[in-house]
């Protein structure tokens, strides 16, 4: 089941692939590997909000989102969150970061202007991440 993006949502991120409960976004910017799972529930604004067996299923999604993410790029440390103060659907970001990042040791947001992935560098990654999480198809 197909669900509508929130519109910053649509418009910052580039879909990866589907997972059997999240849709699968990387985030347009090229600084920090950046994966951002949405449950496909209509209305969801809170983890408490989706029912045991997808709330557990969203914990093994952002667990392989992380495996994946710590083959590709090797990061320092792995940051999860769920904020939703800007973006109320909800959505969990999955963020590789380097002690040697833009942010670091900060969080990631508020930290500058996002430098978009070229069209060179964006197949790639995406087809990296895709193939790691080996589930539906990635979108043209």
């Amino acid at each position: 089941m197909a669900i509508t993006l929130h519109p910053t949502l649509a418009r910052d991120t580039v879909d990866i692939t589907r997972l059997p409960l999240c849709r699968v976004l990387l985030m347009n910017d090229r600084r920090f590997p950046w994966v951002i799972l949405v449950p496909e529930r209509e209305n969801v604004r809170e983890i408490h909000e989706l029912p045991p067996e997808d709330r557990a299923q969203l914990i093994e999604e952002i667990a392989r989102v992380g495996e994946a993410l710590q083959r590709l790029f090797e990061p320092d440390k792995l940051n999860v969150g769920a904020l939703g103060n800007v973006v109320p659907q909800l959505h969990i970001h999955v963020v590789a970061r380097a002690d040697s990042d833009d942010a670091w040791p900060g969080p990631v947001w508020g930290s500058g202007a996002a430098v978009p992935y070229s069209d060179e560098e964006l197949p790639a990654i995406r087809g990296g991440l895709a193939a790691e999480l080996g589930e539906g198809s990635v979108p043209p």
